[in-house]
């Protein structure tokens, strides 16, 4: 949904070492757009299901937000830092996905 390329230069990494990891922040990251939203992401240009149900075609925002949160993971190695003060960090990401959320009633 996001080429390779596009999320390195989001990093302004220019050395394939990381490849790997970066391509499994990636994956993780669509991972946790659909099921933070219950949504089920299609490529552009693949063909809506019929019924359409809860998918949805990807979009600049949903990208947006996953190049972010991909970028906080790659700053931020681990879970917990130790020696500072805790705080949640302020997510841009759910701001740009929170539009896509699909919540049974």
């Amino acid at each position: 949904m996001i080429d390779l390329a596009m999320v390195k230069a989001h990093l302004r990494v220019d050395h394939d070492g990381e490849d790997e990891l970066i391509q499994g922040y990636t994956d993780a990251a669509f991972g946790a757009f659909e099921l933070w939203t219950n949504r089920k992401l299609l490529e552009e240009g693949q063909p809506l299901p019929d019924p359409v149900g809860n998918a949805l075609v990807c979009s600049k925002p949903i990208r947006q937000g996953a190049l972010l949160l991909i970028g906080h993971w790659y700053a931020n190695r681990e879970s917990v830092v130790i020696g500072t003060i805790t705080a949640d960090l302020p997510m841009a990401t759910y701001a740009l996905w929170k539009p896509h959320r699909w919540v049974n009633v």
